[in-house]
């Protein structure tokens, strides 16, 4: 009986090890995706203030023949 809960014990310290180190990956992972989303918000935001400036602050359309022409 002694062995079979030294066993238990063991089992119960690597399950619990192996949960704080999932928790942290977790967190990790949490606040890689909360600065993903702020530097995706950033661009979105860049992209709409360059729609609002107009198109001759924008790359040049697709019809319009480059200067060296």
């Amino acid at each position: 009986m002694n062995e079979s809960i030294r066993r238990l014990e063991e089992k119960i310290a690597y399950l619990e090890r192996h949960v704080t180190e999932q928790d942290k990956v977790m967190l990790e992972l949490g606040e890689e995706l909360a600065a993903l989303r702020r530097e995706v918000r950033r661009w979105q935001e860049q992209a709409a203030g360059r729609g609002a400036a107009g198109p001759a602050d924008g790359p040049a359309a697709e019809d319009e023949r480059p200067p060296h022409y």
